[in-house]
């Protein structure tokens, strides 16, 4: 069964065989000599995201949770790769531009994800401390850094969010007393897709307003799922109560529940979603909340 309804089995499975055949393509080419030198970090770092692309993939076609986190070893390495390479090439801007969580909203939502997906698969801790060394901004975001501390202890917290909008929901929903923090989370995935799409101020500094991946899904290729995995980071790092997001069309709950069944709506039920990206059905919703409330 897919996850994702915004797309069909068909279009995914096509999706996961490109994106395989993607990998398989700049591994062999990484081989050989690239001409551009100043091309080669980011030619391997891209390795790493079709990992990333890939694994998002095969969540949204329905895989098997358990086998999801075989991505996350070779993501790594390409990621460190690139670094490696990065230093001799990309200038001091361009290495601020590309790894301040600030400024850039793309490498911020990245690393939140990875810190969610590494937390949801509870990663070896030979992993989790490589993923810290890559991700770095200790003590510059009042949220991801209080979602690493919970398995990084000593871990800086810093005192102002990187991007309050849409991050500012979250946050008040962790920092909430705990019987406020179910209605809050749900606040939050309501509005997450949404808020993404920003308007430029003053006030933000930021280099990009949107995701990259904002409106994939209007496009014949790219898109791997529109999946709110900050809250599921947040999930697990405080044990919070999600039960109200399950059925949700960006709340990846199965996530959290390798073994199943699935928190994803089914059938006819889900078509109303197309379109809409954040509508809900409350009676689908009540039956997932009342069989998976802890």
């Amino acid at each position: 069964m897919t996850r994702d309804h915004l797309k069909s089995s068909e279009w995914f499975d096509n999706s996961v065989n490109f994106s395989q055949d993607e990998i398989r393509h700049r591994l062999e080419f990484k081989k050989e000599s690239i001409k551009n030198e100043k091309y080669r970090p980011q030619y391997i770092y891209e390795i790493a995201s079709a990992n990333r692309h890939l694994l998002l993939k095969k969540y949204s076609r329905g895989d098997s949770i358990l086998e999801l986190a075989e991505y996350i070893l070779p993501l790594l390495e390409a990621w460190e790769e690139a670094e490696g390479f990065g230093k001799d090439v990309w200038t001091e801007q361009q290495q601020y531009t590309r790894h301040a969580w600030k400024v850039n909203l793309d490498h911020y939502i990245n690393c939140f994800w990875l810190v969610g997906l590494a937390l949801a698969f509870d990663i070896p801790d030979e992993q989790w401390n490589r993923l810290l060394v890559l991700i770095g901004n200790e003590g510059e975001d009042a949220l991801l850094d209080r979602v690493i501390a919970s398995r990084q202890q000593g871990r800086r917290i810093g005192t102002e969010l990187c991007h309050p909008e849409p991050y500012a929901r979250l946050l008040g929903a962790v920092l909430a007393p705990r019987n406020k923090q179910s209605e809050l989370l749900k606040s939050f995935v309501d509005h997450w897709y949404a808020g993404l799409d920003r308007q430029t101020t003053r006030a933000m500094p930021a280099i990009y307003t949107r995701p990259y991946w904002y409106k994939y899904h209007e496009l014949e290729g790219g898109y791997f799922g529109y999946w709110c995995i900050e809250a599921v980071a947040a999930v697990k790092a405080f044990g919070m109560d999600d039960s109200l997001c399950l059925g949700h069309p960006n709340y990846p709950g199965d996530l959290l529940r390798p073994e199943g069944p699935t928190t994803h709506l089914v059938g006819s039920e889900t078509q109303s979603f197309k379109g809409t990206l954040a509508e809900e059905l409350p009676k689908k919703r009540s039956f997932l909340s009342r069989l998976f409330r802890r």
